[in-house]
């Protein structure tokens, strides 16, 4: 009896044992799985804010150097660039630039080329301070016997109106006579001019110590222009 006792009290013991190192074994494991969950858990939070973090620095700082890299008014310059475009057209005579008249203009005579002297040629400079047109032709008496104008000859004719800016001339060639000897010329110191619409009488002192030399039946004169233009003005 008391070896079977004996026997059964330590199996018993034995199985007690085991079962207590089960026990200890399966609490151990349990909370050594959990730890490294956790531990990975928290360690992943930092790293992933510290991660958006930094994405969210790259990128506001790759925003600020474009910003910074951006030309400064580069959208402005196309607006420049228009308003020069439109004020490049300020300056250009319309139909709202008044005509000259006798009072804006100083007219003054010369010759052309040399002897004989067949031509003069008339400028006509804006003396008022403000842009004005010249339309026409100057409508030229050289002598008391004779009051008509000298006739104009229409090729010399611009295809605009003449816009004098202020201290700008325009020019007329006028023909005297043919230059033959057997003419009829009278000699003249002093003339008339008017100037289109403006019956404002104009004394042109006629070039050279002599005066000129006019044949009433062959003189003409042409259009006021800008510039003499060689073929249009040959007359």
């Amino acid at each position: 009896m008391n070896t079977l006792h004996r026997s059964t009290l330590l199996a018993v013991a034995g199985t007690a044992l085991v079962l207590s190192l089960t026990a200890c074994q399966s609490d151990s494991g349990g909370t050594s799985s959990s730890r490294p969950t956790t531990s990975v858990t928290v360690a992943s939070s930092p790293a992933a804010g510290a991660t958006t973090a930094a994405k969210d620095t790259v990128t506001s700082e790759a925003a600020g150097s474009a910003a910074s890299a951006r030309p400064a008014g580069a959208k402005g310059s196309t607006g420049a660039s228009s308003t020069g475009a439109t004020g490049s057209t300020g300056g250009r005579g319309t139909a709202s630039t008044p005509a000259c008249a006798a009072r804006d203009v100083r007219v003054t005579a010369a010759t052309q080329d040399g002897p004989p002297y067949t031509h003069i040629v008339l400028t006509a400079r804006n003396t008022s301070g403000h842009s004005c047109r010249l339309t026409g032709f100057p409508h030229i008496q050289f002598l008391e016997s004779h009051k008509q104008d000298v006739p104009a000859v229409a090729k010399s004719k611009p295809a605009t109106p003449v816009v004098l800016t202020a201290g700008a001339p325009a020019y007329a060639l006028v023909k005297l006579s043919d230059g033959g000897v057997d003419e009829d010329n009278e000699p003249v110191s002093a003339f008339s001019v008017q100037l289109e619409g403006d019956s404002t009488v104009i004394a042109v002192t006629a070039p050279g110590s002599d005066g000129i030399a006019v044949d009433p039946a062959k003189a003409l004169t042409g259009y006021w222009t800008p510039e003499l233009r060689n073929g249009a003005d040959d007359f």
